[in-house]
């Protein structure tokens, strides 16, 4: 497993040199995106939103199912939040950052940021204790979800926001550089989506310090490895939200589940 590789920083444009990583890899790594205090905000956004969730049962939002755990002190938090932009106010603005515009440019006309689609803007709290519920994710791909639709694939990428410090051990995204130019097949057969979580001894690990930000092609294979500390040190959180070119798609409160989110069982 490698995890060393060259970041870069955002500025006004997507610069030739960026564009060409991004192509020939299908990721992208920006340092120092947001300043500390404002990784420390959104986080403070997050226990709200949890506080209103928990205390009003909610399940699903739009369609998509809310996943719940234990925290290190048996309290319940949520691991995975889909929407959550739509119930903070912070959170909601700071979709509204022009440098996302600048991000659009990997795909080109047409592209737009996904907070009203997909699953909007997802928020992931991973911790590895004795009653997490939410430590790993197994292999796939983003754009599995267009083929369950009966939909041609369209181009998807996945904006992270990481408010979290992450080593190696600590887990965190792993991918496969250069899959997002696979044929359907491979993209369908080359793993077993979601099963398998196993390491790959082609895999790059992704290691963010908070307030960085990634993208990554919903084309390319990548898991989310579990953290091989156990407690506070394991504990990672990051924001997730598409790029998305193609018909416009918006979720509403009776959207239904969809077929692949029955996969979120297999997260443990």
């Amino acid at each position: 497993m490698e995890s060393s590789y060259q970041k870069f920083t955002l500025g006004t444009t997507i610069t030739a040199a960026q564009q060409d990583f991004f192509n020939q890899n299908g990721f992208i790594h920006f340092k120092d995106f947001i300043k500390p205090e404002t990784v420390d905000a959104i986080i403070k956004a997050s226990r709200q939103v949890q506080e209103h969730w928990i205390a009003n049962n909610i399940s699903k939002v739009n369609g998509v199912p809310i996943k719940y755990g234990k925290d290190l002190d048996g309290s319940i938090i949520v691991q995975r939040f889909a929407f959550i932009n739509k119930y903070n106010a912070l959170l909601q603005e700071f979709t509204l950052d022009p440098r996302f515009n600048i991000l659009l440019d990997l795909i080109g006309p047409g592209a737009r940021l996904g907070t009203e689609e997909k699953d909007g803007m997802v928020f992931n709290h991973y911790v590895n204790g004795h009653e997490s519920g939410f430590t790993k994710m197994g292999w796939h791909t983003d754009g599995l979800r267009d083929i369950f639709h009966g939909q041609k694939l369209n181009p998807m990428l996945n904006v992270g926001i990481h408010l979290s410090n992450v080593k190696p051990e600590n887990g965190g995204l792993r991918i496969l550089p250069g899959t997002h130019k696979q044929n359907i097949y491979n993209m369908l057969f080359r793993k077993k989506y979601f099963l398998d979580n196993s390491a790959d001894k082609e895999e790059l690990a992704i290691t963010p310090n908070a307030g960085d930000l990634t993208i990554h092609d919903g084309r390319l294979w990548h898991r989310v490895a579990q953290s091989s500390v156990i407690g506070e040190e394991s504990r990672r959180r990051v924001i997730y939200m598409p790029i998305i070119a193609g018909k416009y798609e918006p979720k509403h409160e009776n959207s239904p589940t969809a077929f692949y989110q029955r996969f979120a069982t297999l997260v443990k």
